[in-house]
């Protein structure tokens, strides 16, 4: 068993994501600490990134997707929000960790604190659960207005959300893409129509 002292000190991930070795540090308490979730894996697998992306990373956690997001947008720049200090702390640390100037992550519920100027051409998150009806609502709302026209809001969630998440994303945005259904988790995208 370890001690209490061994518990406290972080934990470390490398994995190579959307084709880029990364390393991260996380801790106990932030979800999936001892490795890169399958949810966020599979996600990564079928994200299309462009070079000059202006990403959001919506519940960024210790920053997997929002750094491998920045490691293939060299031009471009990631906002990676999460509501735990924690996870925020992380993300910023693992950012410098990978040398990714690119990427900055802060405390938001959502959109909450994201600046209202900044149009982003892809925004993602791997959707908790429990996150709950009225917090999402208030969530695709927010990111149909702060995406730019052509952009892209991809989401990562367990098999039992896929419905809902279609019918969500038919009344905000109009479009529907169940983009990959794996055995435990579903990528579904939608794109903000000019």
């Amino acid at each position: 068993m370890a001690t209490i002292e061994e518990l406290k000190q972080d934990l470390h991930i490398q994995a190579n994501l959307a084709g880029k070795d990364l390393r991260f540090a996380t801790t106990w308490g932030i979800f999936s600490p001892r490795e890169i979730d399958s949810g966020t894996d599979l996600f990564l697998k079928y994200l299309e990134i462009k070079e000059d992306e202006v990403a959001l990373d919506i519940g960024c956690g210790y920053g997997p997707i929002g750094l491998a997001i920045a490691a293939n947008a060299p031009k471009g720049q990631v906002h990676m929000v999460d509501k735990d200090f924690v996870a925020v702390d992380y993300s910023n640390k693992n950012a410098k960790l990978n040398n990714l100037a690119n990427a900055q992550a802060y405390l938001s519920n959502g959109l909450s604190a994201v600046p209202k100027d900044i149009q982003f051409t892809t925004v993602v998150s791997n959707i908790p659960a429990k996150v709950g009806k009225e917090m999402l609502s208030i969530m695709l709302h927010d990111v149909h207005k702060q995406l730019a026209p052509g952009g892209q809001f991809v989401v990562v969630t367990i098999n039992g959300l896929r419905q809902y998440m279609k019918r969500n994303f038919m009344e905000v945005f109009g479009n529907y893409d169940k983009v990959k259904q794996g055995k435990d988790y579903t990528i579904s995208r939608c794109v903000k129509e000019s």
